[in-house]
């Protein structure tokens, strides 16, 4: 009879058996250095995990959105997609392939331009400004499976600032 956890976590790559906190740090640079440094020791790298945690959104602000810019990123969306279309349509037609894709840029420019003024329109101006927002983790932990986690510990002292100051701030 198999044993049913075993059996859930070879299923489950994002999971280690028994996992124990090999080092934490504040960036994920310094996580994936330590990784690295443990797969050039030949160190079985597939019982290690780079954990991200205490996660934060961030959100940039890139600028103040007018019903130009809604326009103007419609107009440009809508000529890509309109540029796809054509590419696609080029292939299965005989016409000429540059009228193709004029027509479809252009048809699709009108849809994007019409598209992205009426959901400006709809946002009744509470969201006046552009951005881009990105999910971080304010601390990265390296875990490691229990059974090689002595042999991680003495493989990264030899690694000069591999593993975090316990007493530092």
């Amino acid at each position: 009879m198999s044993n049913p956890s075993r059996a859930a976590l070879s299923t489950n790559p994002l999971r280690l058996e028994f996992p124990q906190s090999l080092a934490v740090y504040d960036d994920y640079a310094a996580a994936q250095r330590t990784v690295d440094h443990l797969s050039d020791q030949k160190f079985p790298v597939e019982q290690c995990m780079i954990v991200g945690t205490d996660l934060k959104r961030i959100e940039r602000i890139t600028g103040r959105m007018t019903t130009g810019r809604a326009a103007l990123g419609g107009i440009l969306s809508g000529l890509w997609l309109g540029l796809f279309v054509g590419v696609i349509f080029s292939l299965f037609t005989e016409e000429s392939v540059f009228g193709v894709l004029v027509s479809t840029m252009l048809i699709g420019a009108g849809f994007g331009v019409i598209m992205a003024l009426i959901g400006y329109a709809m946002t009744r101006g509470q969201r006046d400004f552009s951005s881009i927002t990105q999910v971080v983790a304010t601390r990265y932990e390296v875990l490691v499976e229990h059974k090689s986690a002595e042999r991680a510990r003495q493989l990264l002292a030899d690694l000069p600032g591999a593993l975090p100051d316990p007493f530092a701030n």
